[in-house]
């Protein structure tokens, strides 16, 4: 544990390996981190953990065929370990197609319209078919804003999936894999720390904090990590889910988060803004067009190491597969590299000092 902050710097053992914590997981929906290959991920990013979303995954190609082609393991030729999501944000997010029930939650695909239903059950069904290493269980995220008489409806709910979701993992044998539960609440910081005491009955492998990145303003984000934090197991990690920006990292780090995920770097990067040292650069502008620098010249990723900013300009403004590629190792390479500092930090117990000089850097546009 950090002095002055809650930062902590641990050990995540997975039935793929260790993982070092703090983490950022690169998010890989559809059994892949778009643009990348698993080599990228292992050699030239050493990422430990990536995360996969079963909602997408049961649709298509479908769980049961994941688990025959040897689970997402063998089935993408990754050997680290793997988080997967229980499905329950695509309710949110696909809310159109959804209707929550007792039950579970009943949708209709996005790809054909067929109807299913995820339960609690069903749900660790799935995750058990695709190989997780740690599975979520199903919750209920709520859309900002929301009532509290609202909030702790859903709440409940998501309680009692959790309970019913440890149930059923109870009764199965062979899975080595952790479950973690997922703090709700919406954005009332007395029922966030009422979810997370209940949710310790659990004595789950590790716990989630849910629910946000769903239009909330940031700093509200940041106070329902507060409100949860200190009511959850010390000797157990604490994930954040769907968070967060480069400056935001060693802010959750300091509230006394240890796993983090976020589209944000990989999307960003397809979409031409790059994260550097000296805030973000939006590559298509025109003052690029000749600059022979690198996207960062103190980044030592593949890409900074090889490329110029103008060639990085010409392949996105010329539509080519590469630049994708090339910018998402990038960006992922610059969050993966501003957690290892923060690690570093921490074991060398000068956290307080790196985490004020990361708030001092710039956030606009270089």
């Amino acid at each position: 544990m950090c002095p002055h902050t809650g930062a902590r710097a641990g050990l995540l053992h997975t039935p793929h390996g260790a993982v070092e914590t703090p983490v950022f997981m690169p998010v890989g929906t559809q059994a892949t981190v778009k643009g990348l290959t698993p080599d990228h991920l292992s050699h030239e990013l050493d990422a430990r953990i990536i995360l996969a979303n079963t909602y997408h995954l049961y649709l298509r190609p479908g769980h049961e065929t994941v688990r025959k082609l040897g689970g997402l393991h063998g089935f993408m030729n990754w050997p680290r370990a793997i988080l997967t999501d229980s499905g329950g944000y695509q309710a949110f997010s696909l809310s159109s197609l959804t209707r929550i029930t007792g039950e579970g939650v009943l949708f209709r695909s996005h790809l054909n319209g067929d109807k299913h239903l995820f339960t609690p059950a069903s749900t660790v069904n799935t995750q058990i078919a695709l190989g997780s290493d740690i599975m979520m269980v199903l919750d209920e995220c709520l859309a900002y804003p929301a009532s509290h008489g609202a909030a702790r409806v859903s709440m409940e709910r998501t309680i009692r999936w959790a309970q019913d979701s440890f149930d059923h993992l109870a009764g199965l044998q062979g899975h080595s894999g952790g479950l973690f539960p997922i703090v709700q609440g919406s954005m009332f910081a007395d029922l966030r720390a009422e979810c997370a005491q209940r949710l310790t009955s659990l004595n789950a492998d590790g716990y989630a904090i849910g629910g946000l990145s769903v239009g909330e303003p940031r700093p509200l984000s940041m106070e329902m990590v507060e409100a949860s934090v200190p009511h959850l197991p010390a000797d157990r990690p604490r994930y954040v889910m769907g968070v967060g920006t480069p400056e935001e990292l060693p802010e959750y780090v300091a509230r006394g988060v240890d796993m983090m995920d976020c589209v944000m770097p990989s999307r960003n990067a397809r979409n031409g803004c790059l994260f550097t040292s000296q805030g973000k650069l939006i590559v298509k502008h025109a003052r690029y067009k000749e600059d022979p620098t690198p996207i960062d010249p103190a980044c030592a990723c593949f890409t900074c190491a090889r490329f110029s900013r103008a060639y990085l300009r010409h392949l996105f403004l010329a539509g080519e597969i590469l630049y994708s590629t090339l910018a998402t190792l990038h960006n992922l390479h610059h969050y993966l590299a501003i957690m290892r500092r923060i690690r570093h930090a921490i074991l060398a117990g000068n956290f307080p000092e790196l985490l004020k000089g990361l708030r001092s850097q710039p956030l606009e546009a270089v």
